[in-house]
């Protein structure tokens, strides 16, 4: 890994949708054991997975990553942390705001 360049890799995957009433959630796991870092970016090819209502639906496709330069992996690393805390700034109220 250089810190200006990027790589690219394929590998294996199942994809699992899940579209119950207990859950909706879609999870990609990668069969040959890669891992994605911060500041990677995975595209999984084929058409879109659409799970019909109180089911799941688990298809094995193949996934790119493309691994981030070094400079973009410190550089989530670094910020990563106040994204999150936007993601924290809301809250849900019985309330009615006019």
């Amino acid at each position: 890994m250089g810190l200006f360049t990027r790589t690219r890799e394929t590998a294996p995957c199942t994809v699992s949708i899940s579209h119950r009433f207990e859950e909706l959630s879609a999870h990609v796991r990668f069969n040959n054991g890669a891992v994605v870092y911060p500041g990677d970016e995975v595209i999984v090819k084929g058409p879109e997975i659409m799970a019909p209502y109180g089911e799941v639906v688990s298809e094995d496709r193949e996934a790119i990553i493309t691994r981030a330069s070094g400079l973009e992996r410190l550089w989530t690393r670094m910020t990563g942390d106040l994204e999150f805390m936007e993601l924290c700034e809301f809250s849900f109220s019985e309330e009615v705001t006019l």
